[in-house]
């Protein structure tokens, strides 16, 4: 059964959660996903069953929560995020971030070290909106979406396209963080396809040189798109998970 929450800035989310004991897990979507996609059901199917701790939730305008997904943004889908963790875990938790959420996830780790000491990072796309989307987009695109105020951009994933505004560029603009050293030094997986056509696999490359932690590990999957949502590619995703939570737990015993 879905639940929900009552964030601190209004809005009311839904998620799903499962008790347990040890370092949790926390599973965050990307850009106009929602909490019931294979990934983060399957992963915590599999949490349940080890006895671990899982959240899984869908922000604002996303999936069962309330709001309008044209009207959300980097910086308020961050705070659901953040205020998800707050209100609904307990102790450190390993945050899985897919695409976007690979993004917020980073941003929830710095503003709470003590609480994410992990992430598992899918296909990560921080700063996404400035450096995958308006660095691409033509003379057109771009006068559509700061005169008009939104653009429908194309998409594989879903006949309508998806609507990008100009709110959403300009708030991702105040939350890039590629651009300087990020201050996280606990354990990070990456896992990437190289086929990946959304966010190509140099951009989470990037990233690697910019995190202070000593202990990340990036992984190319040679065969994998952007959603890595095969059999295989789950099944990889609960082994890196699972393996950083035991770890993790074996640091602070």
């Amino acid at each position: 059964m879905t639940d929900f929450l009552d964030t601190p800035s209004g809005r009311r989310i839904a998620y799903h959660r499962t008790d347990g004991q040890g370092t949790g897990i926390v599973f965050l979507g990307g850009f106009m996903s929602d909490m019931e996609g294979t990934k983060a059901v399957a992963l915590q199917d599999w949490a349940k069953a080890q006895g671990r701790p899982f959240l899984r939730f869908d922000y604002s305008g996303h999936g069962q929560s309330d709001g309008k997904f044209v009207e959300g943004c980097i910086g308020e889908w961050a705070a659901d995020a953040q205020a998800a963790i707050e209100a609904l875990t307990d102790g450190p938790q390993v945050l899985v971030g897919s695409s976007m959420g690979g993004w917020i996830s980073l941003l929830c780790a710095l503003v709470r070290p003590q609480r994410v000491p992990g992430l598992v990072l899918l296909a990560p796309a921080p700063d996404f909106t400035e450096k995958l989307m308006w660095a691409r987009f033509g003379e057109a695109e771009k006068r559509q979406i700061l005169e008009g105020g939104s653009w429908t951009r194309p998409s594989p994933y879903d006949e309508d396209g998806y609507p990008i505004t100009r709110s959403l560029i300009e708030d991702g603009a105040k939350w890039s963080i590629l651009d300087d050293q990020i201050s996280f030094d606990g354990p990070v997986r990456i896992l990437h396809g190289a086929l990946d056509t959304d966010v190509p696999p140099d951009h989470s490359r990037q990233l690697v040189d910019k995190l202070s932690s000593p202990d990340v590990v990036w992984t190319l999957i040679k065969d994998g798109d952007h959603r890595l949502s095969r059999a295989e590619d789950i099944n990889r995703l609960i082994r890196e998970t699972l393996a950083l939570a035991d770890q993790l737990d074996a640091a602070s015993a």
